[in-house]
């Protein structure tokens, strides 16, 4: 039986960014180091398949830095966590080691910096979050209020009108951003902003790549997790940018055949928390049953990468 035919378009860059690949070697280096077991406060980064591989290794995974041994490492995860996390642990006199993305860092200093100067800060960014959270943490109660969509900038009621700054999660869509904050500027003129963009190189990347593959496709497949923010605003920009059908899969097993049954084009990403394996598995369950032409459509080359904590660096050396 002749296979039909299918243009497959893999978007580029795709998957595993520089913050997630430092936060997995950093569990994987504690394992080497310390043995089993390793604490990780929060799964380490938003991907089943990731989670699952590190405890095989020996991470044990818990949601409270409570729910861990005093004399065993620690690992906070790469979204960030409140101030008040480590300060337990230095606490407990505990051994921890902060994979915090070294973009979120930049945004937890830059809330710091403005709080300083005494701005009050609005944070652009889902509720709920564990970025948010961690973000959030690190400023005194009610030093940080929190947006979600233009509608909420209408509401907010900060100290003084006239000493506010923003930031926002990492994660977001790069155009509903620009929503809220366009709507921020118009009701608080004088609100000071991020020098550099707070979404993340990697977050914009893959959204630009999605836009770039949309117009060719009957139908979009984002792998990532159901909890992971960047994996659900990747098919968010799918829709956005006219491709009907637009999921989000977290491996091939997911797929619904059905719903792509008569396409004759799919595009293919994955957010930043998906191993390329996965991403592999879902185009050989394409494969299997179409005839498959490939192409990427590559819209940026990302050569970013970051340094491990140095606390792992010299047990290396």
């Amino acid at each position: 039986m002749t296979k039909p035919p299918l243009n497959l378009y893999l978007a580029a860059p795709r998957g595993f960014c520089a913050g997630v690949d430092r936060a997995i070697k950093i569990v994987e280096m504690a394992i080497e180091k310390w043995g089993a077991p390793v604490y990780v406060r929060h799964e380490i980064v938003h991907n089943k398949y990731v989670v699952d591989g590190l405890r095989e290794k020996g991470a044990v995974f818990v949601e409270e830095l409570s729910e861990c041994p005093d004399d065993r490492p620690v690992i906070f995860s790469a979204h960030g966590v409140p101030k008040s996390v480590p300060a337990a642990a230095q606490a407990r006199e505990m051994v921890f080691v902060d994979a915090t993305c070294p973009l979120v860092s930049k945004v937890h200093i830059e809330a710091e910096r403005h709080h300083q100067n005494g701005l009050q800060m609005v944070m652009i960014g889902h509720d709920g979050h564990p970025e948010t959270i961690g973000t959030m943490g690190q400023l005194p109660e009610g030093e940080v209020l929190l947006v979600e969509t233009p509608a909420d900038v209408a509401k907010l009621a900060p100290r003084d009108p006239e000493q506010l700054a923003y930031i926002t999660q990492t994660t977001l869509s790069v155009d509903d951003t620009i929503e809220i904050v366009d709507a921020l500027k118009a009701r608080f003129p004088a609100i000071v902003g991020p020098h550099k963009e707070d979404i993340c190189y990697a977050t914009t990347n893959r959204q630009e790549a999605v836009k770039a593959v949309a117009p060719k496709i009957d139908a979009l497949l984002v792998i990532g997790a159901p909890n992971s923010s960047n994996s659900k605003r990747l098919v968010e920009v799918g829709k956005t940018a006219g491709c009907s059908y637009s999921q989000l899969v977290q491996r091939a097993t997911d797929i619904d055949w059905r719903a792509l049954d008569g396409i004759s084009a799919i595009g293919i990403t994955a957010g930043a928390s998906a191993p390329e394996v996965l991403i592999n598995e879902v185009i050989d369950a394409f494969k299997d049953r179409y005839d498959v032409t490939s192409e990427v459509v590559e819209t940026a080359v990302e050569n970013v990468s970051f340094k491990v904590p140095r606390v792992l660096r010299d047990s290396a050396a």
